[in-house]
């Protein structure tokens, strides 16, 4: 008998669904304050349940996909493929697998602040199905994100193309949610001034990576990168956030969390994982906090009027301005505003009139000449920035 479909309102009912759909004991214990750099081991549904409302900032989710597998898979050699065939992986029906997710995406809401965000991961086995859920849930979509991986593993069978990428959801709370994380320029900052895409090229989780037990097998079938989770803990949160993992695993999120300075919780219902996980973490040495130190945003940096140029003597009244190949000249008048021929405006209105557009920088589209080269009048508003006393 599948578990009935529940609502956002569902949440106050405190439904215990476990990965196989049938009902499980809540155990007894409630987290208070929140359990910060914990391994929790139990039923991630349950602990959830358990944890202080609003007291997470980032969760990265890696459920199960439901992968339904059938019979064994072998390579061309015949050898036999490690594929995911175990417990926590499967579910009786599609519709078990629904309640089971509705259930732990509503429990891993009610514990995000206000602002937080989530990132769910999953194959075409799932991910489709759980987006859909999310939005009936009111979460709000950002993107979708499409990990390429460096080195998928073959289609043996050559009935299929090779399943070379997996899919992430990143969404807010709810739509209302505006001010929720996302450190652009650092991002952008990192990829050669460009924005990064929402398609990432990274490898598999191998060689030293990956956790293997005394007989070289893998601890966990599905271990993900950290190169994977740095960039989405990169991208999502501070120093000092708490990052939520209800899938835990053998631990990258809390690894990679760690290394980076912030917080995590753990959620795992396999002792044998999170022991794993404990110890690959207790070997984690956090970076220094200048290398992880979240730079200022141009948005966050105090204000400066063009007219404060003048004023601290920088330009003066009737200086020429330039764009950087020289097309366009404008004069700059006693009271901050530009000239160009008849028309008369602010750096921004007028170097959008100069290029025909509706909008434009003027600190970085016009320039001064100082010793035979332009410089960007922004540099001249840098140097103020830089005079002025920290808080």
């Amino acid at each position: 008998m599948g578990i009935p479909r529940i609502g956002v309102a569902g949440a106050e009912a405190r439904i215990k669904v476990t990965r196989t759909g049938f009902s499980a004991p809540a155990p007894r214990m409630d987290f208070s304050p929140t359990p910060r750099d914990q391994v929790i081991v139990g039923d991630s549904i349950a602990m959830l349940e358990r944890l202080p409302a609003a007291s997470v900032d980032l969760v990265f989710a890696d459920p199960p996909y439901n992968l339904q597998l059938e019979g064994n898979l072998n390579r061309p050699d015949q050898s036999l493929v490690d594929a995911v065939d175990d417990d926590w992986d499967k579910f009786a029906s599609f519709a078990d697998y629904d309640a089971f997710t509705r259930a732990w995406l509503i429990a891993a809401r009610r514990v995000m602040k206000p602002n937080a965000t989530l990132w769910v991961i999953g194959s075409y086995h799932n991910i489709f199905r759980v987006g859909a859920i999310m939005q009936d849930l009111g979460f709000w979509l950002l993107n979708d994100i499409v990990w390429r991986k460096a080195n998928p593993m073959p289609n043996f069978r050559g009935r299929r193309f090779t399943n070379a990428h997996e899919t992430m959801i990143w969404a807010s709370r709810s739509a209302d949610a505006k001010g929720y994380t996302f450190h652009y320029d650092a991002l952008k900052a990192g990829n050669e001034d460009t924005q990064v895409r929402s398609d990432w090229y990274l490898p598999l989780c191998t060689g030293g990576e990956r956790l293997k037990d005394a007989k070289g097998r893998k601890t966990h079938p599905t271990q993900k990168p950290e190169s994977l989770l740095a960039r989405i803990i990169l991208s999502c949160s501070n120093p000092g956030d708490v990052v939520l993992d209800p899938f835990f695993g053998t631990g990258t999120t809390g690894a990679v969390a760690k290394k980076l300075g912030r917080h995590f919780i753990g959620i795992e219902r396999e002792e044998g994982y999170a022991d794993a996980a404990r110890k690959r973490i207790a070997a984690v040495e956090p970076l220094h906090d200048t290398a992880i130190a979240i730079a200022p945003t141009r948005r966050s940096e105090p204000r400066i009027p063009f007219n404060a140029v003048l004023d601290a003597g920088l330009l003066a009244p009737g200086a020429i301005l330039m764009d950087a190949k020289r097309r366009h000249q404008a004069v700059v008048k006693a009271d901050g505003s530009l000239l160009l021929g008849p028309a008369t405006g602010s750096i921004h209105k007028i170097g959008a009139l100069a290029q025909g557009l509706p909008a434009c920088n003027g600190w970085t589209f016009w320039h001064i000449e100082k010793d035979g080269r332009l410089i960007p009048i922004d540099d001249l508003r840098q140097e103020i920035r830089a005079a002025m006393p920290a808080d």
